[in-house]
């Protein structure tokens, strides 16, 4: 009953949009005074504590970082090294958008950042040339998702805090997922522009080749500082994120020169006042997921799950699904904060690799982006072209089942996500 009524709190709070983290926050001050009988010291503290985690610290840095580098034309340096790559290939235009987000989201690490960065750019370009929305707005709309897959992840720092496991593993195998899901968007580009009858043009000499490779140089090194920075021991994922904020700052300011000092603090404020929007929802959230574990919900699922005797592949797609159907309607934080202490222990018990699972989390939340009727890539899509929500999203179809298809292979072949640590 209390589990009942607790639920039914948070729902009625969310249908009347009261924002997720104030509903999250509300729902769990209710019931820890309702049904706990806790002082109102005891939520203050456990707010204060939610946040007192050395790794998350990584996030305002790593949203620093990217906010460095979103201002000026690092995205342009990107664009231009991603066609030279393949811009001449049947689609080239639409292939050039899809790497160019790939790259962009492993140096800022957000999904929105990545539409909006590489989208106000390359949908203008895309559309001249003749392409239609399918090409031009589904694309880079679905491809901004692998902002919170492609390392550094907000999202895999959020679930590696909530159940203790290591970012810097969850970082590493976030990559080849990520490598894969591109490849099959940009397969699905090739074949769609030739069905469409578009034609290979004449590759880039080697030498502009090189040189737009130069240009994006310092770029495409922060995306080494951290991965390899992690990886070899040098820092911690926290220490990695610290890094990449400084390094962030030289390169716009001092080698790209794209701003000056005087859009250093509004800068500053922007990354600040997008932290403290994630860190107030990671805590609100925290709240939430502590008056659970007081009740021992997440344990009574467990057990309910296992006597029920569900098999392995069920429960991952029952998991798929409701992540999903969260994704659609929740800020992707709150749902890892909120779900994976329930989850993680029959994921454990049924045999699924804790890294795994922070990967399929991870993919179902970039599926959440783009899935109306709250799906953030789609809003950015929606300011840049200012089509309506419905258009957006029935550009984003195709694109939407070929990202879900790279959900099903990284939730049913372990090895997707783990194959990265016996290569290295």
């Amino acid at each position: 009953m209390m589990t009942l009524v607790t639920a039914g709190v948070l729902f009625f709070l969310i249908a009347i949009d009261v924002p997720i983290a104030v509903a999250l926050g509300m729902t769990a001050t209710i019931a820890i005074f309702t049904f706990l009988g806790l002082p109102a010291l005891s939520i203050a503290q456990k707010l204060f504590t939610a946040l007192d985690k050395f790794a998350l610290m990584a996030i305002p840095f790593f949203v620093l970082a990217g906010a460095f580098l979103s201002e000026g034309g690092t995205a342009k340096r990107i664009i231009k090294f991603a066609h030279s790559m393949v811009g001449h290939m049947p689609g080239g235009l639409t292939m050039t958008s899809v790497l160019a987000c790939a790259i962009f989201a492993a140096v800022s690490g957000s999904g929105p950042a990545t539409v909006a960065a590489i989208g106000s750019i390359m949908i203008p370009a895309i559309r001249e040339a003749g392409y239609s929305d399918v090409f031009a707005i589904g694309s880079i709309t679905t491809a901004g998702s692998l902002g919170i897959l492609i390392p550094p992840s907000i999202v895999l720092i959020v679930y590696g805090v909530t159940v203790d496991q290591s970012i810097g593993d969850l970082f590493m195998a976030g990559v080849v997922p990520g490598i894969v899901i591109t490849s099959m968007l940009m397969i699905l580009t090739y074949v769609m522009a030739r069905r469409a009858g578009f034609k290979r043009a004449t590759p880039a000499p080697a030498k502009e080749k090189f040189k737009s490779f130069i240009d994006s140089f310092w770029a495409l090194m922060l995306i080494v500082i951290i991965i390899g920075g992690i990886y070899s021991g040098m820092f911690t994922p926290t220490e990695a994120a610290a890094v990449s904020a400084v390094y962030a700052f030289i390169v716009a300011k001092f080698i790209y020169r794209d701003i000056k000092w005087k859009d250093v603090p509004p800068i500053i404020l922007k990354a600040a006042a997008t932290s403290a929007m994630i860190l107030f929802i990671i805590a609100n959230a925290m709240l939430f997921a502590y008056f659970l574990t007081m009740e021992q919900i997440p344990q009574q699922l467990s057990d309910m799950i296992i006597q029920a005797h569900v098999s392995k592949i069920l429960f991952l797609a029952g998991i798929n699904i409701l992540l999903i159907i969260f994704g659609a309607f929740m800020e992707p934080s709150s749902i890892v904060m909120v779900t994976a202490p329930l989850f993680f222990p029959v994921a454990v018990h049924l045999g699924v690799n804790p890294i795994q699972l922070g990967i399929i989390y991870t993919i179902n939340m970039g599926l959440g982006e783009i899935t109306p009727p709250v799906g953030l890539n789609l809003f950015v899509a929606m300011g840049i072209t200012g089509k309506s929500i419905e258009h957006v999203s029935k550009v984003s179809i195709p694109w939407f089942i070929v990202y879900f298809i790279g959900l099903m292979l990284a939730t049913y072949i372990p090895t997707l996500s783990t194959v990265i640590f016996k290569i290295l």
